[in-house]
């Protein structure tokens, strides 16, 4: 029997899914973003979303955590994933814009419990 590409996704994965999205309604909805790019795949990281908050470019993290034990979603963005989420920013800038890059941020979304939704905004 095949399985299509749907029916291999995690649970997991489904969830994350899920949970960008959520982030995705509430930055378009709520704070007036537009969307860019989805899941910006590179060889150094994935970038969850890519969006335009007025002049800024907005690289964003989305982290999900069903409870706040071992400090949150929040708590839960590394040094190294920072280190990983510049180059892969990096990368999308120099593929994008070359030497002339618009001024951008990193902005982080944490999903905690029953969806509740904390934004940072310029978080590194």
């Amino acid at each position: 029997m095949w399985f299509s590409q749907e029916d291999k996704r995690t649970d997991k994965r489904i969830k994350g899914d899920d949970k960008e999205r959520l982030a995705e309604d509430y930055l378009l909805t709520d704070k007036g973003f537009s969307l860019i790019e989805r899941n910006f795949l590179c060889k150094s990281g994935e970038i969850d979303l890519i969006m335009k908050d007025q002049d800024y470019l907005v690289f964003i993290e989305v982290r999900y955590r069903e409870n706040k034990e071992f400090g949150g979603a929040l708590a839960s963005i590394t040094v190294s994933k920072q280190k990983k989420l510049r180059r892969a920013a990096e990368y999308y800038l120099l593929q994008h814009f070359g030497n002339t890059p618009p001024p951008c941020r990193f902005d982080v979304v944490g999903i905690e419990g029953q969806d509740e939704i904390l934004w940072i905004k310029n978080a590194f």
